[in-house]
């Protein structure tokens, strides 16, 4: 947690030295410390001569939507994308990318990446606030450009931090919402200095009670950029850190129960000897993180860029879970001394890692041609270890001498490691064959080794060892009609290894867990006028040994996953945009898809039936619509005035992948409205009035939080029944969010 006081005073002496500073800025090396800036991240972004399905976020826009408290939601409206909340827009959000989840998205920071190794998932609640620390953001939607970690098989979410002011500069934010929501945060910068030297900070807050049972979130983060800017040359760090301490609201409810109480969430509950039920207050989620990153950017010339970065980072914490009338053999393997065979227990599930990235690279630039080659290392290690703190009765290793058991005196029963090496390197050629004609390829070769041993909470023995050495190549081409309209294609394969999840699985079932790989085709055109932009692409996605939902979830919240053999996504993509007036524009998007697993096999029956039947089919993929839009109106009526109409529509999905009817989610569409009017002061300073409306028409949905086919085996000794078992994370009806920012 950050001492409220010790933020204060980092505050005041920035606003002291942005103050200064004003009257120093240099403004006219400015343009070459933005080509240092952007050389940082010329691994992970590209621009718009390359052959890529992207598209970008600017700051301005990045802080218009800053009302939103997850950076999924303000990328919502990007095509293709659906995002989903467990408890509204606070606390775990998560985001699809043409049905594909961010175990699969590359997410980064500067060019290194911001997922977890081993799970290769991003939890956005982790760091509160990413699109309030970034300068742009860039989406690659399908294959991306080639960086490190975890693979784009989705796409790729690219992230760069603030870069140089010209000025200094100040922000101060404060909102409030429904369910007792609360965001707050400063950002403030000195511009650039007499000496070269630039500083950033941003602190942000959020806090929330949730609109589910239990929902409550506090998450902080804290940014710090700081650099050296030369003619030829740039020396910069970056600091972040994320707080958070949410509530566990993944398992969802039944519908019967969220029919009764559309708040309902069951974790932590637990029944007294008279079948009173209670719940435990602290069944919460918590972590730490700390991302410390050092770049070197050097131009001995025009033509070439030499860089270097590293990046460590740190993060710890657990899981705080109630256990309501379990066995203590099954679950820790342990003997009770006590007459009952079951009890009440509270344990922890913490993990403790550390990761090291280094990323070397060099760039080559004239006028018809551009190279760039690199390497990225990266080394994990991981533990995993789980803490019984409470139990209800007498507890004992050898069934004999009692254990002390407390939260000072905790009782280890399972911890496993794991280790990451993974090296990347990459080649990218971009050369105008003519004018309007040019051809890009791009080259990786990564190796990665995983080990995991150790032995799991269910006393599962962890012994893997496993390399993968995967060749991922591209090629594409672009051509320009002339200056408002262009063509490209692109070809690329990309693989990607299971993630820890996967192998834990595997070995407790005894199955095998396979890499999966994509060959990814797009072909798009764009057009651009100063009223008209209008952008279609067409994708095919193919898939061998593709890792996708199964539709059921870890004890800890992870979505299981399975192979399948051959599977594809299928679409396209439209885009655009009219500006009628000065005051009035539509902008909107589209994407028709189809999302298939060939000849799935998988059985089925009735409730409380007996007998399954077994079927292969064509079927669909898990969590992947074949529609999804959204649609804008933008009115600006007066000067610093700004509304807008939102409508976003998500078609029907399966929440597994045997296209059941009875584990379909129902299409959904939601109408929002954002508002905001800028008053400028006479000083120069600008006060901001910002206002959201979601789900105008308080629209009643739900989610999937998972879903499984259940056997009753304890109705007789002979018969086993079967039964079809859901989970949903309700969505809040009409909520809203409201604040004012004063920037000077």
């Amino acid at each position: 947690m950050f001492k409220k006081s010790f933020l204060l005073l980092i505050f005041a002496c920035f606003m002291a030295a942005t103050m200064n500073a004003q009257n120093n800025a240099v403004n006219s090396i400015v343009s070459d410390t933005l080509k240092l800036d952007e050389v940082i991240i010329n691994g992970s972004h590209v621009d718009h001569k390359t052959p890529l399905t992207i598209s970008e976020k600017d700051r301005q826009q990045l802080q218009e939507t800053k009302l939103l408290p997850s950076l999924p939601y303000q990328l919502e409206l990007e095509p293709s994308v659906v995002v989903s909340g467990e408890n509204g827009m606070v606390g775990a959000t998560s985001i699809r990318i043409r049905g594909v989840d961010a175990t699969r998205i590359n997410v980064n920071i500067n060019g290194i990446t911001l997922n977890d190794p081993e799970s290769q998932a991003v939890f956005w609640y982790n760091i509160p606030n990413l699109g309030g620390m970034a300068q742009n953001i860039q989406l690659q939607r399908g294959i991306g450009a080639t960086i490190g970690g975890t693979p784009s098989v989705g796409g790729a979410l690219n992230l760069q931090t603030f870069t140089v002011s010209p000025k200094a500069y100040g922000q101060a934010d404060i909102s409030y919402g429904s369910f007792n929501t609360r965001q707050y945060g400063v950002t403030t910068g000195t511009g650039m200095l007499k000496n070269g030297l630039s500083f950033d900070l941003a602190y942000n807050g959020l806090s929330s009670d949730g609109f589910v049972r239990n929902g409550l979130s506090d998450q902080q983060s804290l940014f710090f950029n700081g650099g050296w800017y030369g003619k030829r040359s740039l020396l910069k760090a970056v600091f972040i850190m994320g707080h958070q301490h949410t509530g566990i609201t993944w398992d969802g409810a039944s519908a019967e129960d969220l029919d009764v109480d559309p708040h309902f969430n069951g974790t932590g509950a637990y029944e007294d000897a008279f079948g009173n039920v209670f719940y435990y207050d602290n069944e919460t989620d918590n972590y730490d993180q700390r991302h410390y990153q050092l770049y070197y950017s050097f131009r001995p010339n025009n033509q070439w860029t030499l860089n270097a970065a590293f990046d460590f980072t740190h993060g710890e914490g657990y899981y705080e879970q109630y256990k309501d009338n379990k066995k203590p053999g099954s679950y820790y393997g342990l003997y009770s001394l006590s007459e009952t065979s079951k009890s009440d227990f509270i344990h922890q599930k913490k993990m403790d890692n550390n990761g090291y990235t280094s990323v070397l690279s060099a760039g080559y630039q004239t006028d018809r041609f551009s190279a760039s080659l690199g390497n990225t290392y990266l080394y994990f290690n991981g533990w995993h270890f789980g803490n019984l703190i409470w139990a209800q009765d007498q507890l004992s290793i050898d069934g004999q001498t009692p254990m002390e058991i407390s939260i000072d005196k905790p009782y280890e029963w399972y911890r496993n490691r794991g280790q990451k090496y993974d090296n990347t390197s990459f080649l990218r050629l971009t050369y105008d064959i003519t004018p309007t004609y040019n051809i890009y390829s791009d080259i990786q070769l990564r190796y990665v080794h995983y080990d995991l041993t150790g032995m799991d909470d269910s006393f599962d023995s962890l012994d893997y060892h496993n390399d993968y050495l995967f060749f991922n190549p591209k090629l594409g081409t672009r051509y320009s009609i002339n200056p408002n309209s262009k063509l490209f294609f692109v070809a690329g394969m990309t693989h990607r290894e299971p993630t820890r999840s996967d192998i834990k699985d595997a070995i407790e079932n005894h199955d095998e867990v396979r890499p999966e790989t994509m060959l990814d085709f797009e072909l798009g055109y764009d057009l651009e006028k100063s009223d008209f932009t209008f952008r279609s692409n067409l994708y095919a996605m193919l898939y061998k040994d593709q890792l996708t939902p199964s539709g059921d979830l870890s004890s800890t919240g992870y979505a299981l996953m399975e192979n399948v053999d051959k599977s594809y996504r299928l679409g396209i993509e439209l885009v655009a945009g009219y500006r009628f007036t000065d005051w009035f524009s539509l902008d909107g998007n589209i994407t028709l898809s189809r999302n298939k697993i060939l000849g799935y096999t998988y059985t089925d029956f009735n409730d409380g039936d007996s007998l399954m039947t077994s079927y292969t089919k064509n079927t669909d993929l898990s969590f992947s619509p074949s529609i999804v839009g959204a649609a804008i109106a933008t009115f600006k009526p007066f000067t610093g005035a700004k509304l807008q109409l939102i409508g976003k529509y998500v078609g029907k999905q399966y929440c597994d992948n045997t296209s059941r009817e009875v584990y379909a989610l129902d299409p959904y569409f939601l109408l929002n409205m954002r508002a905001s009017y800028a008053w400028q002061l006479k000083n120069g300073s600008e006060v901001i009035f910002n206002l959201a409306v979601n789900n105008l028409t308080n629209h009643q949905y739900r989610l999937n939080a998972w879903v499984g086919d259940w056997v009753d085996d304890y109705t007789s000794e002979t018969a086993y029944y079967y039964y079809h078992s859901r989970a949903y994370l309700q969505q809040p009806g009409i909520n809203f969010m409201a604040g004012i920012s004063v920037a000077f």
